[in-house]
């Protein structure tokens, strides 16, 4: 392992992981005991709960009934409108609540609407509100995990039903329901661990105590009443709830278990003229549902999108210096760790890209804030933990994206790479990164956009003068300033698609033919 560059790599990035968590959780857990948590604090496990529970099943629900009417039809542009459709789930969280507002939001378009024809107004804030929100960004995520699943079944499977002339309950009872088991577990976990952890969504439209997560109440203990005891307890119980969804989602996780096809393209099938009808208006209402938002906040912000607001140059310039850091840290880190699994390393590269997946940076970052606080002023970290924890918070997507690729290029060339005696530098030059350019660039722009978008840690640790572009939202929003706020997320908006795309299409490039 010694003359294994990559693997001292990954040992790196493990004990940098595991360095940061335990950082983090130790002074949480000193803090255990110390503290009694009153009647709100077990209102908000309730609330986070419930709220994670409604938008999953919500996101889940919805993305199957999309993914099954998208899969059954062919038309043109179907392609520009799957990745359209998925746009909102890399949108930051505070564009996403932006164009919500706009559409749903007290003076919101559908508001305006209900007020002319003498109906009731609706609102956005409690639980219903939370729970659109994050129907909005997640069930994009649920759509394109189960069309996967839905084109991972051999076509012949479907060609032999029709031929054989099976009934509708019939193909979904043999055919897509064993597909939805197996696809819509981990459609669910990957959900709910982000609903559970979503904490711009709740300080925004949470709508006061009554509606109030775990994430929201330690940030309101942190930041307002200074209890720092009840704030570790609370982040303890945040990632206990996210320990607990990440082992449920072990359990519930069963393989596809199609066998493989002759990988032939799947012509649309015959369906009923009701089956096409019904296809089509899930199709229409999803996509006004997923695309007026972004819309709305496009043609707000275009208006006043030169009209920028004090302080937001600087915030740009560090928005995107964290983006890139993180995201150089992430696609490294997993590249490390992946390509390490795939030479044969043990469970532990797994588990080191994982365990972030069960917290979150308001959680980690309230830990840190604690054990930082007596030694150094914690402001004057706020940017290289912005970057630590943004890289460490996407490093399980970056490592399960990247891990397959590692595993098919280790199986295709590594007898040939000892046969001529290259060594594992030369191997990752030669061999590796031609092949991975074009899933590193995406990589890449994904943790960056995401990273772009974090709220967390610089609500946290930040001063007034050091705030990037989901804070200054943040603070337009709060003094009522819509017109600017709508510019702002415009740019964040434009901003993150820019890092994806640039990276993506870097990789691309790049790409070995």
């Amino acid at each position: 392992m010694a003359r294994d560059p990559v693997k001292i790599a990954a040992v790196v990035v493990a004990l940098a992981v595991g360095l940061l968590l335990a950082i983090s959780l130790f002074p949480l857990l000193l803090a255990v005991g110390r503290t009694a948590l009153v009647p709100s604090d077990w209102a908000a496990l309730r609330f986070t709960l419930v709220q994670a529970l409604w938008s999953t099943t919500v996101s889940c629900l919805g993305g199957a009934v999309l993914a099954r009417a998208l899969h059954r039809q062919r038309f043109w542009g179907r392609d520009t409108m799957i990745r359209l459709l998925s746009a909102p789930f890399l949108l930051p969280t505070l564009a996403a609540v932006m164009g919500l507002l706009m559409v749903f939001g007290r003076s919101g378009a559908v508001n305006s609407a209900f007020a002319a024809a003498g109906l009731t107004p609706i609102s956005i804030y409690g639980l219903g509100g939370v729970v659109l929100a994050h129907v909005f960004l997640n069930m994009p995520l649920a759509t394109r995990i189960v069309l996967q699943g839905w084109n991972d079944i051999p076509a012949e499977r479907l060609r032999l039903a029709q031929n054989l002339g099976l009934c509708a309950r019939a193909q979904f009872t043999l055919i897509e329901w064993p597909m939805l088991r197996a696809a819509l577990p981990s459609a669910f976990s990957a959900i709910c661990l982000i609903c559970l952890g979503s904490f711009a969504v709740a300080l925004t439209l949470g709508g006061g105590p009554k509606a109030s997560t775990l994430e929201l109440a330690l940030y309101q203990s942190l930041r307002f009443a200074f209890d720092l005891d009840r704030a570790a307890v609370l982040a303890l119980m945040q990632i206990g709830v996210g320990l607990g969804m990440v082992v449920l989602a072990a359990l519930l996780w069963r393989p596809l278990g199609f066998g493989a096809g002759l990988d032939r393209n799947l012509i649309a099938l015959p369906i009923t003229r009701g089956a096409y009808v019904l296809d089509a208006a899930i199709i229409g209402v999803a996509s006004l549902f997923l695309l007026v938002p972004m819309l709305a906040v496009v043609a707000l912000g275009f208006l006043h999108i030169f009209q920028m607001p004090m302080g937001f140059w600087s915030a740009l310039g560090r928005s995107v210096f964290i983006a890139v850091l993180a995201g150089g840290l992430a696609t490294s880190g997993g590249l490390a760790l992946a390509w390490a699994r795939a030479k044969g390393a043990g469970v532990w590269t797994e588990l080191a890209a994982m365990a972030p997946l069960c917290t979150s940076s308001l959680a980690l970052g309230t830990g840190m804030f604690i054990a930082l606080r007596p030694h150094i002023a914690p402001a004057s970290m706020a940017i290289p933990l912005a970057v630590f924890f943004g890289a460490a918070l996407t490093l399980p997507f970056i490592f399960r994206i990247l891990l397959q690729p590692c595993r098919d290029i280790a199986a295709g060339y590594s007898r040939l790479t000892t046969e001529i005696g290259l060594s594992p530098l030369s191997e990752v030059m030669l061999v590796l990164a031609p092949r991975l350019s074009r899933p590193l660039g995406f990589c890449m722009g994904l943790s960056a956009a995401m990273a772009m978008g974090d709220f967390g840690v610089i609500a946290l640790f930040g001063s007034a003068d050091q705030a990037t572009l989901p804070i200054l939202i943040a603070q337009l929003m709060g003094s009522y300033q819509t017109n600017a706020a709508a510019a702002v997320t415009l740019w964040l908006a434009l901003m993150s698609f820019a890092l994806l795309g640039l990276f993506d299409m870097w990789g691309a490039k790049h790409a070995a033919t």
